[in-house]
């Protein structure tokens, strides 16, 4: 794999990580004192559902051929609105949680927030389910040379998770009871971002439904 191939997988990492750059720093935002371990824990379930993601959407393309992409074409139909739903449904709770903290008032330290395995699995899948066309793309490279290029997209993901937590947890203590509002409005804006720069897909969607009823 050449020098430019691996500067081409870093930036291609570096773009989709952005997704999961937003919301690990809106977990950080929302547990400004999150333990090191924990950290690395969030990062992790990113950067390894971002390699994952490519890697079945290249093994659909080279082992099931043309069968596979279509069912690939319908679920990348969906795309925009799973991401709209679920990052949607956490945004809401964190302002709602957020809200009625404020409310209450609460002056002494935040406990930390139920970032269970489930929720972090979730929103790994909601900010990598983009890196699923990737693979299909990468459909005609030799094996290995993909291979590395998804793992370096999951090493980039990882230290960019990291880095994000971290300039959350700053902000989180800074804004404290209001940083889960804060949290909440971006994983709600990141949804919405997704909807509507996949809006070719929304109206592919769409009128796949109609023409199931027609």
């Amino acid at each position: 794999m050449g020098f430019i191939n691996v500067i081409t997988a870093i930036g291609l990492g570096i773009g989709l990580a952005m997704d999961a750059c937003a919301v690990s720093m809106s977990n950080g935002l929302s547990e400004p004192n999150m333990k090191l371990r924990k950290i690395f824990l969030i990062a992790s379930f990113f950067g390894f559902f971002q390699m994952i993601m490519p890697v079945f959407g290249y093994l659909g393309v080279t082992l099931l051929n043309t069968l596979f992409e279509k069912y690939i074409q319908i679920f990348e139909y969906c795309v925009p609105w799973i991401a709209l739903i679920i990052l949607g449904f956490l945004g809401i709770k964190m302002l709602v949680e957020g809200i009625k903290e404020g409310k209450e008032n609460v002056n002494e330290e935040k406990e930390k927030k139920s970032l269970t395995i489930g929720v972090l699995f979730v929103q790994a899948i909601a900010t990598s389910i983009d890196a699923l066309s990737v693979g299909i793309i990468y459909g005609e490279t030799p094996a290995l040379e993909a291979y590395i290029t998804f793992a370096i997209v999951g090493v980039v993901t990882f230290a960019i998770s990291v880095g994000a937590i971290f300039i959350g947890k700053k902000f989180g203590t800074i804004f404290s009871n209001k940083a889960t509002i804060a949290g909440g409005i971006i994983l709600c804006a990141i949804g919405i971002e997704i909807f509507f720069t996949h809006w070719s897909d929304v109206v592919g969607s769409i009128q796949a439904i109609r023409s199931l009823f027609l």
